[in-house]
Formats: C-alpha cells, sequence, structure tokens
C-alpha cells in the first residue's frame, strides 16, 4: 500500500516556515527565500531537504550555533577575471545566498558566455539540484556543488569519516526536447543523513551498505546510523573529494572542523559553494546533422540514448518532474503524517496554530 499524503496549501506552508526564520531572528527577505527554496525542494519531491531539514539544520548548526548568523551582507572579493565574482558570505542564510548566486552567475553568462561565483563563509545551501533546475528552466546550463555541513563519510579504505555528502548538482535546458530540465543531482554518500532522519522518523530501514554505526560496523538501522560510506567505493570516494579540494582553493578550512564552533577557534569552520552557469549558445559550434538546430539535436541525442529498446529507461529530473506535476494535481505541497507532526513543533516554536489533518485533504 502506497503512503498516504496530505495537501497543505503552500501558502501556508511558506507562511509557517517564514515565521519560523523570523523567530529566529532572520529578515522577512531572508525568511522568504528559506520558504521558497523548501516549497521548491517538497514541490519535487525531495524530502529530505523540505523545511524540516532546513529548520533542523539551523537549529543544530545556524543560528542556535554561530554557524549562521540573521542580516549577514554578502561582500564581494576584488578579482581580476569579469566572468567570475568570489563572495564572502560571512554566514548569510544558505538558500538566500544560494539564490543570489545562481541569478549573478547568469547575469555573467549572460554577458560573457560563462558565470562563476566561488563563495566563502557559507552556510549550507540545502539541495542543490534547486538551483541549477531554476536556471536550466530559464534556459542555461548550470552546476554548483558545495562542502557539506559536517564531515560524516568515511574515505574509501578508510575508518573515520573525514569527508561531507559533498553533492554535486547539474541542470540542462531541455524542457522543449522533452518536457522538463534534465537534473543530475546526487550526494556522494549512498544516502543523505536528510534521508537517514527521514527513515529514522517514518520507522523504516537504510539499505545495505549506506551506513556503519560507531563502532564501524555495518548498519541498515537509522537509529544506529553514526557514519556514512560513499556510493560507487572509490568513484563516490573521488567526487567527494573534489568538493573539498575546490572548497579548499576558494577558502574551505579542515573537513573535521567544519561545522564544530567549539573546536580549534583560530580555524574556519564554515561552508563553500561554487557555481557556474553558462548559456547554450557559448557552446555551439552551428554544425549540428541532417540541418538540426541545437534543441533538435539535444532532443535527438536523448531519444537515440532512450531507443533500441531502453524506452523504460528514465532520465534525471524525471522523478522530479512527476512530483511537481501530482503537487500541481493536488493543489499544494504534499506531507506525511509524521512529517506534519513535525511541521506541528515549529508551529509550537513559532507560536503559530499547528496544522490538523482534519482539515487537510489527502492526496490523490
Amino acid at each position: 500500500m502506497s503512503e498516504i499524503f496530505y495537501v497543505v496549501p503552500e501558502e501556508q506552508h511558506n507562511a509557517l516556515v517564514s515565521a519560523a526564520y523570523k523567530k529566529r531572528g532572520y529578515t522577512s527577505q531572508e525568511a522568504a527565500a528559506g520558504a521558497r527554496f523548501c516549497a521548491e525542494a517538497t514541490r519535487h519531491g525531495i524530502r529530505t531537504h523540505n523545511a524540516l531539514k532546513a529548520l533542523h539544520l539551523d537549529h543544530l548548526f545556524g543560528s542556535a550555533a554561530g554557524g549562521c548568523v540573521p542580516k549577514a551582507k554578502i561582500e564581494k572579493v576584488p578579482t581580476r577575471f569579469r566572468g567570475a565574482q568570489v563572495w564572502n558570505a560571512n554566514k548569510k542564510l544558505g538558500q538566500a545566498t544560494g539564490y543570489a548566486a545562481i541569478e549573478a552567475a547568469i547575469k555573467l553568462a549572460d554577458r560573457y558566455g560563462v558565470g562563476m561565483i566561488s563563495v566563502d563563509n557559507a552556510f549550507h545551501y540545502l539541495w542543490g539540484g534547486g538551483y541549477v533546475m531554476d536556471a536550466a528552466r530559464r534556459g542555461y546550463i548550470a552546476y554548483t556543488n558545495c562542502t557539506a555541513a559536517l564531515a560524516e563519510v568515511v574515505p574509501f579504505g578508510g575508518k573515520y569519516p573525514t569527508l561531507g555528502t559533498n553533492p554535486h548538482s547539474w541542470g540542462f535546458p531541455t524542457t522543449a526536447a522533452i518536457g522538463y530540465p534534465i537534473v543530475i543531482d546526487w550526494a556522494t554518500s549512498v544516502v543523505a543523513m536528510g534521508r537517514v532522519q527521514q527513515l529514522a522518523r517514518e520507522g523504516k530501514q537504510l539499505p545495505p551498505g549506506a551506513a556503519v554505526d560507531v563502532n564501524g560496523n555495518p548498519t541498515t538501522d537509522p537509529q544506529q546510523a553514526k557514519y556514512l560510506l560513499p556510493f560507487g567505493a572509490h568513484k563516490g570516494y573521488g567526487l567527494s573529494l573534489m568538493n573539498e579540494v575546490i572548497g579548499a582553493f576558494i577558502g574551505g578550512s579542515l573537513p573535521t572542523l567544519r561545522s564544530r564552533w567549539d573546536q580549534q577557534p583560530d580555524e574556519k569552520h564554515t561552508c563553500a559553494f561554487f557555481f557556474q552557469v553558462w548559456h547554450p549558445d557559448a557552446m555551439n559550434a552551428g554544425a549540428f546533422a541532417k540541418g538540426r538546430n541545437q534543441t533538435e539535436n539535444v532532443k535527438a541525442v536523448i531519444g537515440d540514448i532512450l531507443g533500441h529498446g531502453n524506452e523504460g529507461c528514465m532520465l534525471p529530473g524525471q522523478l522530479e518532474a512527476q512530483a511537481a506535476a501530482r503537487s500541481a494535481k493536488n493543489g499544494g505541497l504534499l506531507f506525511s503524517e509524521a512529517e506534519i507532526a513535525a511541521f506541528n513543533e515549529i508551529a509550537t516554536e513559532a507560536r503559530k496554530r499547528p496544522w490538523k489533518l482534519s482539515d487537510l485533504k489527502v492526496a490523490e
């Protein structure tokens, strides 16, 4: 039997999430960015990075711990490169910083063909796919990675977590070709820690080979999962390592100290972001077969990949598009009963009226 979901109007969701952020000292603009981002994640079925995750992360490592500073201002660091910007986020809310960075990268891409934004002293921006999807919908190719809030992943062949879950996110403007943007977005661990928390909330088990307990023993119990393992053995390890090295070039410090504010105060403890956006025209060689234009050629290539008996294969971004269609059909954002209960804890904190299951319709 499939899980039952309840429909929460987006305005109702955003009002509560915004109130929670403002209660913690964030500006109305920051709170709106946080709520908007959480709604986008939920709309596209990214339950591991919805408002419950965002506000929990803020409580553990953000405004309650000094890792995120409400009302912080982004500072641009001088650089000699016209197509690139370097920012000191000064621990500004990650979602607000992420939205600002993707917009700045798009403006650079419009002018120079490609735009790059490197962000130091950041607070985690949550679901990287949300930013690149936004750019892809508007006709751009986009990429982002970040260093995760904590080092929770054991490197391939090791025994102690010295890497983050370190996601990579790509977005491609393929809506004209297939009806939605291709979005390739993944943590470099087998599962994200948000997924562990979700499964623990709902009394479900982890897949084998995803996590170990405090003693380094494999476990499928999300309540016992202490550290995560990289996907694909050495391959996921290499991709996770890539984020740490890019972060190191930007200004990020030791991964094992990230978000651990009580340790070595002379070190840095913040995340680093990297954004890159380019305009498809900047890479158009113009010599497509059979007189196709760029969009037609992309559609032909995807069609070839999914042909030859592969018609049942899925494209990255397809599940997110299907989730968004279901959300639209139901006229709101979809949450499980366990998630509704967790939101009501947030309502208590924000001094807002809790959501009643009896007031919410069941999703189709």
